[in-house]
């Protein structure tokens, strides 16, 4: 800058000597004005970092001295016409100084108004994540352009002071209680502009079986995929077996894929199938005939899953379905449940319904339903009085009945008016919440009587109850109703009778799908 100086300097004494008159005068220089029109282009950069380009301008100068207002040095920067200089402020409001010189020595002044600020952190996002497993923990991230750092409160403590954190930092939090709390997310820059986020987070009490839907504290959120969609809502049809008043809704859309369902994630995975495989979900469905599949999946490795199928056999009205899972691989755990209304069918608007996704241990009723469709399952009655019972194929695969095997019972001619079969299971059955006895079955003519009759070796205690066929020649099923039964008598055997008290005539029924519901 000296050097810069010394050129004017020599420049100043040439335009002197060019300047004078014959007789050497230059007082007119001395007449000149002093400098005017006095101002400065101020420029900062848009990275946030303070940095200030000065560039003063006027008439009738040589030079300048520049204060820029900040900084330990009071001392000013020179600058020649044209040339400018930087400096780094904090942000904030600065006065700058500029003392223009002329050509004869004259001065003029101004102090300029600057005004520094940071440009507020822009595209701000942020992640905030459920922990599967934990119900309580969350964790954030954050990122932003132009911010410097984060703070962050999470809702429930007010009077906790915003931690702090840098972006490439996940921050997790875990509540102590369920509830919605709103995290608050501040991007900060380098000075006093900030960008904020807000997020509510709800809470929810571990999500575990039985899954009820009554609970306002869980998070019942469905991953929906497929074009199904299920949804939480009031229960359309409180009669009969379910009284609740909260269910789940799932929705077919039209076109959904036939393997459209709905999952929930459990909180408490399922580790216990070794002894608790049997499951039962209460459905409601337009149709009778429609399939429920229920699948169980492993949360980090979907290969790993189980999945059984159960159908419908009323129409517009709730119905339990039982789903044996001993065939699961009981070593794995099981944190995703599945639920395929209608399944293998192309979606078309149909609404379904599905309640209590239940677990238990399968004993004493574990072996209802019994279908004949396990191949490692002894089936076998004990026949009596000329009837002949069998596993056979199903001769009528169709209406309320798709399965592969059913029994046969063959009543000959010569067979006695009582012929029958009984099948003795290792526990008694368990009356305390289920009473009533279902059964499908084929028989050749309306109008015959088939008799369900319960004992447990003693004879003064058997207790039956029978019911007539309505169709000839097609599925049906008939209801025992055993309200009357006396739990406390263990009974551990079922008695079957079909065309009971008439003689046989080679005449063939077939039974199918015995469950215990109510």
């Amino acid at each position: 800058m000296k050097k810069l100086n010394y050129i004017i300097g020599i420049l100043f004494i040439a335009l002197m000597a060019g300047c004078q008159d014959e007789d050497g005068d230059i007082t007119f220089v001395d007449d000149a004005s002093a400098p005017q029109n006095l101002s400065a282009l101020f420029t900062i950069t848009q990275d946030n970092t303070g940095l200030v380009t000065l560039k003063p301008n006027g008439e009738n100068v040589i030079s300048f001295e520049l204060f820029y207002g900040h900084g330990e040095s009071a001392d000013p920067v020179s600058l020649a016409i044209g040339e400018y200089t930087t400096h780094i402020y904090p942000e904030g409001i600065y006065d700058v100084r500029i003392i223009a010189t002329g050509i004869n020595g004259k001065t003029s002044e101004i102090t300029l108004p600057l005004t520094v600020t940071f440009r507020a952190p822009e595209n701000l996002d942020v992640d905030v994540t459920y922990v599967t497993g934990n119900p309580y923990l969350i964790n954030v991230t954050a990122k932003a352009d132009y911010e410097t750092y984060f703070e962050i409160t999470y809702g429930d403590d007010l009077s906790a002071a915003p931690a702090q954190f840098n972006e490439g930092t996940p921050q997790s939090h875990t509540y102590t209680a369920s509830g919605t709390y709103t995290v608050t997310v501040t991007a900060f820059s380098g000075g006093a502009a900030t960008t904020v986020y807000t997020e509510d987070v709800l809470i929810s009490n571990p999500l575990a079986l039985p899954i009820t839907f009554q609970d306002a504290g869980l998070n019942y959120s469905f991953g929906n995929f497929g074009n199904a969609i299920s949804t939480v809502v009031d229960n359309p049809d409180t009669n009969g077996i379910n009284t609740s008043s909260k269910v789940a809704m799932q929705v077919k859309n039209p076109g959904a894929e036939v393997w459209a369902g709905s999952l929930l994630t459990l909180d408490t995975p399922i580790t216990n199938l070794g002894s608790m495989h049997m499951f039962k979900v209460k459905v409601w469905s337009p149709a009778a005939g429609v399939t429920f599949l229920l699948k169980l999946e492993n949360l980090a490795d979907a290969t790993i899953n189980h999945e059984v199928a159960a159908v419908t056999t009323v129409a517009n009205q709730w119905e339990e379905l039982t789903y044996d899972f001993s065939g699961a691989n009981a070593a794995q755990s099981y944190s995703n449940v599945i639920m395929f209304c209608n399944f293998g069918v192309v979606g078309g608007g149909e609404t379904y319904y599905f309640d209590d996704i239940m677990q238990y241990a399968g004993a004493p009723n574990s072996i209802f339903p019994i279908t004949f469709e396990n191949a490692s399952i002894d089936y076998a009655f004990n026949d009596f009085q000329g009837a002949v019972t069998s596993v056979e194929n199903n001769p009528a695969v169709g209406g309320i009945n798709t399965s592969n095997k059913i029994m046969r019972m063959f009543k000959p001619v010569g067979g006695q008016q009582w012929a029958g079969s009984y099948k003795i299971f290792s526990a008694p059955f368990d009356f305390s919440s289920q009473h009533i006895f279902k059964m499908k079955v084929y028989s050749p003519a309306a109008g015959k009587q088939v008799i369900f009759k319960l004992e447990n070796g003693v004879a003064a205690n058997n207790i039956e109850k029978s019911a007539n066929t309505t169709v000839a020649n097609q599925w049906e099923e008939l209801t025992f109703d055993f309200s009357d039964v006396v739990n406390a008598n263990n009974y551990n055997t079922i008695t079957l009778f079909f065309n009971a008290g008439v003689l046989g005539t080679d005449d063939v029924y077939y039974f199918d799908d015995i469950q215990l519901t109510n």
